[in-house]
């Protein structure tokens, strides 16, 4: 009785509580996302023009070589996951022998 009236004390608590608002952000002419009220900050709500969007430079991307370390780094890593041995943990010689262990068994 005495646990789920803590419970149901949590749920109620947990449900009338307020949400947070999240304060609004700000982007600058050429579409970062900054704090308002920076200089370079454009006003609440401003969008940019379509030939602004156009004008915007690309983000530049991984060149060939880049990709290609990128693929190795990521094959060894998953190759050395894949010759890790297999534990599961279930099996009593999964795991060494602790302090004690000795004077448990029966003879």
């Amino acid at each position: 009785m005495r646990y789920s009236t803590i419970a149901a004390a949590a749920t109620a608590l947990l449900l009338t509580a307020s949400s947070v608002q999240a304060a609004p952000t700000c982007d600058n002419r050429i579409g970062q996302t900054v704090k308002c009220g920076t200089p370079t900050a454009m006003p609440v709500g401003w969008a940019p023009s379509p030939a602004d969007i156009i004008d915007r430079p690309e983000t530049p991307g991984l060149n060939p070589a880049e990709s290609v370390a990128l693929i190795y780094i990521l094959g060894a890593f998953f190759a050395l996951l894949a010759l890790m041995p297999d534990f599961d943990g279930w099996q009593d010689g999964d795991w060494d022998e602790q302090e004690g262990d000795g004077r448990k068994r029966r003879r």
